[in-house]
């Protein structure tokens, strides 16, 4: 008996090892394809020609949505980094979803805002009362629209969509700030290949640390929190060669909520976002292209990996175990309601190997990683693991780790350099390292979380989340900003 359970528990132990080096292998041969696109589009010429693009007839205009609730550390520096962009022809559409703060004093006081009559240009469903619509007399393209808040994000953006004018929206959330020529960039795949592209994401980086001025990232700069260092190495693996990667392949499925360009007649025709969905943007990405697909009409999704928006991130364990669970619940979603789409040719390269990879590493992930977490520390407990294998198993997962992220560090020090101070390269190097031992298997521990939530059908939950305003950013009237205010905003 002690003989078949030492079996089974080795057997175990090894198929774990053997799916944590399978996940990072292939998230390395991602990395590596991402870079060579990044790095190609570095040396391209003709990436500069941007002047064009911005004086071109052909360039679509373009509307910004931005969704807000309790925003006001924050919704001053989003609308200038929005109003701001080099872009020829722009529209800001602010929601002030049901703020209990000034948001929407600050916001008045700042554009002059008066009421108008609202003239819809669509006709998407949106739960919670629209009360008024206003317009600033600044002589800024801003629009705000106050309703009252029913918990979810797709609510005020699908308000939003239906007050947009232009053929193009872009998503902002309301903590995030865009870099002046990031919709310019974001946008020439659509003048290059009008017909066929239907959206397109930019790069989100960490704004915790960084030195803004009204809306402007001056200098980016890391966190001393390692908390938030250790997630801007996963931001850059995930939102920047992660995704050049799948997108490369054709099989980019997530356009990150926080910097999305859509066309907007074709969200109009799927209904916008789903009000019951916590994976709003990687639904609307997979909506798209399944309807799309199969109606068999030409499309492409397209990642531009040099237009950045700097974004907030969780700052404590709780709060970031709150994002983490509402994540994984709504991957689970997300999956089950497109379970017809995974491994079917039908489908192309999303079915066949984006939906399934997501449902073997992403979804069923931190199950096989807790799990194999409990086997070698009962392995070990009851003597049934060699403490040299175990050794070897457990280094060789590390090391491969650490290689991942080292990789996507060196990858963003040779292309962007964006951190320029030495000390934020090290610290980088650093939450590398301590991503993989600790950190990685608290996340999957929050995942499982998500994933447990997702299979038993739980209401979906839109969580608050406490955060601090920019660093260096706009003051509020008689309130003074620091590192310590926290507001309360919706993620």
């Amino acid at each position: 008996m002690r003989e078949l359970a030492t079996d089974v528990v080795l057997a175990l132990n090894w198929t774990v090892f053997g799916y944590v080096v399978v996940l990072d292998l292939t998230m390395l041969l991602l990395v590596l394809a991402g870079a060579r696109r990044v790095a190609a589009g570095r040396r391209w010429k003709g990436a500069e020609g941007h002047d064009e693009i911005f004086a071109s007839p052909l360039t679509p205009a373009v509307s910004v949505l931005v969704p807000a609730h309790d925003e006001e550390a924050g919704v001053l520096d989003t609308l200038a980094a929005a109003l701001g962009q080099r872009y020829p022809a722009l529209e800001v559409v602010l929601v002030d979803d049901g703020s209990t703060d000034r948001t929407f004093q600050l916001v008045a006081d700042r554009y002059a805002l008066r009421e108008v009559v609202p003239h819809p240009t669509a006709a998407l469903r949106v739960d919670g009362e629209v009360l008024s619509v206003h317009r600033a007399t600044t002589g800024d393209p801003l629009t705000v629209i106050r309703k009252t808040s029913v918990g979810r994000r797709s609510d005020a953006v699908n308000a939003a969509l239906n007050l947009a004018r232009h053929p193009l929206v872009c998503m902002v959330d309301g903590d995030s700030l865009l870099e002046s020529d990031a919709l310019l960039r974001v946008a020439r795949p659509f003048v290059e290949d009008p017909g066929q592209v239907v959206a397109t994401g930019g790069v989100i980086r960490t704004a915790n640390g960084a030195l803004t001025d009204r809306g402007t990232v001056l200098e980016p700069r890391l966190s001393r929190n390692w908390l938030v260092r250790i997630q801007a190495v996963e931001y850059l693996r995930s939102f920047l060669l992660g995704r050049t990667g799948w997108a490369d392949a054709n099989a980019l499925l997530i356009i990150s909520g926080a910097f999305g360009l859509f066309r907007r007649d074709l969200l109009i025709e799927i209904g916008g976002l789903d009000p019951r969905s916590l994976a709003e943007d990687a639904e609307l990405v997979v909506t798209l292209q399944e309807k799309l697909r199969r109606e068999r009409r030409p499309h492409r999704v397209v990642f531009v990996p040099e237009p950045v928006c700097w974004t907030e991130v969780p700052e404590t364990w709780q709060v970031l175990g709150r994002q983490r669970t509402r994540w994984a619940h709504g991957l689970g979603q997300l999956l089950w309601k497109h379970r017809r789409m995974i491994g079917n040719p039908r489908y192309g390269v999303v079915g066949t190997v984006a939906l399934p990879f997501f449902l073997l590493f992403e979804l069923l992930g931190p199950v096989v990683e807790v799990v194999g977490l409990a086997s070698v520390a009962l392995s070990a407990g009851l003597g049934l693991l060699d403490p040299g294998t175990m050794l070897v198993m457990v280094g060789l997962a590390l090391a491969l780790g650490t290689l991942l992220s080292t990789t996507t560090i060196a990858v963003e020090e040779f292309t962007f350099h964006r951190y320029r101070r030495g000390r934020d390269l090290l610290a980088l190097l650093v939450a590398g390292v301590l991503e993989n031992v600790g950190y990685r298997q608290v996340h999957a521990w929050f995942r499982l979380r998500g994933l447990v939530a997702a299979l038993t059908r739980r209401a979906p939950v839109w969580t608050a989340m406490p955060r601090v305003g920019f660093a260096g950013g706009t003051p509020l009237p008689d309130a003074p900003v620091s590192g310590d205010q926290l507001v309360t905003v919706r993620t």
